[in-house]
């Protein structure tokens, strides 16, 4: 049995039989033969029933607002705008799938040559628990789509999402089976991605589940895209316009109350403008109220688990024990929740966890660089390399730093980083490989095939 544990007060929201090894290997089977139909419909079949999933969204995004803030904590107004992403996502994919996949002509001696796009088939899905609609769609924008099939796995916490999402396609239009919810623990991932009809994985979790699927899927010789943890460093210049800056780091570390991975965590500040950045920064964080998700004015709610609280709370001592200064926050709160306080930690340096590991919850760590260089270098000094940031007064001389000096599969220049639909969307190193998104996440899951003609 799967549950749902509402993380601001401890109960329960909802309980879920699990999928039986049987019923799930009959599910997977049905969405292949669903692909088999799919594959053959036009674009505008597809677009018809992913637009109509736009529209459904749309008219239920308070519902849906609700059903995350009670599954995993987020607050409403931010849940409300998840939502209408997702909806984004469908008409940028109804708007622009036949274009991105229509064949690519290639003059060779041939009297016709070209590279087609056709789907793969099933997909495998296995989700995360912390944007539980926006993760989801934007890999099901895409990939149905192009054609394929679509099989979810997604966070045991988060079943009533999933089942929301498969109702809310299935509504759309979508063929039955051709986007199926399996409500799995973790350790059945492996023999889902085992069966024959399953061609491809994509994921969107910590490096640890990412190397546990790769390894299976690159056994099984089968396509993966990760897209994994990140570290997100912030680098503060000392032409930086102070107050714009502070409001966009402080902004992007909070958002889903500090639960995403392209959320800002290391903010690298040269030292000529350190003490004033530091001192706006802890007064922006002690200013944001956090409470219930469903209250107004809310800004974060509580961690998705009590056991991914505790495990921050750990990270920040153990930074404090290892040198670190706490200048914000860092104590557990009592009574019912999973809670944490937005915090903040000065003087961090190598060894710290606030340096070194992914700190997924509300807590920032401010990190002195000598100057522009160096703070490149403190920026590149992690094994994450999902998105960044780079503030300066210079906007070229920012461009310049953001396109050829700080590795990562995004980087923003006087902006916090985010997806965007138009955009791709991925890591390096330890954040992961693949991209999600634009043209680029489309064709991820198909055959690029090569037509030749005589």
């Amino acid at each position: 049995m799967l549950e749902s544990v509402n993380p601001a007060n401890d109960q329960v929201v909802g309980r879920y039989e699990e999928t039986s090894p049987e019923a799930e290997g009959s599910a997977v089977a049905l969405a292949d033969k669903a692909f088999s139909a799919w594959r053959e419909t036009g674009f505008p079949v597809r677009a018809a029933a992913m637009t109509r999933a736009a529209e459904l969204l749309e008219a239920g995004k308070s519902r849906y607002a609700d059903l995350m803030a009670a599954e995993m904590g987020k607050p409403l107004p931010q849940g409300r705008a998840e939502v209408e992403k997702c909806a984004w996502a469908c008409r940028y994919y109804a708007d622009n799938a036949a274009r991105f996949l229509e064949p690519l002509l290639i003059e060779t001696d041939a009297t016709k040559s070209y590279a087609a796009f056709p789907p793969l088939g099933v997909v495998l899905a296995v989700m995360p628990w912390n944007f539980p609609f926006w993760q989801v769609f934007r890999f099901a924008a895409p990939a149905l789509m192009a054609g394929n099939a679509g099989v979810l796995k997604h966070a045991s916490n988060v079943t009533g999402c999933a089942i929301a999402i498969g109702d809310l396609l299935r509504e759309a239009g979508f063929p039955e089976h051709l986007f199926t919810v399996l409500c799995l623990r973790a350790g059945a991932v492996e023999r889902v991605l085992e069966r024959r009809e399953v061609r491809a994985v994509t994921l969107t979790g910590s490096a640890a589940a990412g190397r546990a699927i790769a390894s299976v899927a690159g056994r099984l010789l089968k396509k993966s895209v990760l897209e994994l943890g990140g570290s997100d460093p912030y680098v503060v210049l000392g032409d930086a316009e102070m107050e714009p800056t502070v409001e966009a780091c402080v902004s992007s570390r909070l958002i889903n109350s500090g639960q995403s991975c392209i959320a800002a965590k290391r903010f690298i500040v040269v030292e000529k403008v350190r003490r004033d950045f530091t001192e706006r920064f802890v007064a922006k964080m002690l200013a944001k109220r956090m409470g219930n998700p469903t209250q107004a004015g809310v800004d974060l709610g509580p961690l998705a688990r009590r056991d991914l609280r505790d495990q921050l709370h750990v990270q920040v001592t153990e930074s404090v024990r290892r040198g670190a200064k706490l200048l914000l926050g860092g104590e557990v709160p009592g009574g019912p929740g999973a809670f944490y306080p937005p915090t903040v930690l000065s003087d961090v340096g190598p060894g710290m966890p606030a340096y070194e590991e992914e700190t997924f919850g509300p807590v920032a760590a401010i990190i002195a660089a000598r100057d522009e260089a160096d703070a490149i270098r403190i920026a590149n000094d992690s094994t994450y390399g999902l998105g960044s940031a780079i503030f300066t007064r210079d906007s070229a001389r920012g461009e310049r730093l953001a396109a050829g000096s700080l590795e990562a599969g995004s980087c923003f220049v006087n902006a916090l980083a985010r997806s965007d639909p138009r955009l791709p969307f991925g890591g390096i190193k330890e954040s992961g490989y693949g991209r999600e998104l634009s043209v680029f996440g489309i064709r991820e899951f198909v055959n690029v095939k090569t037509v030749y003609v005589r």
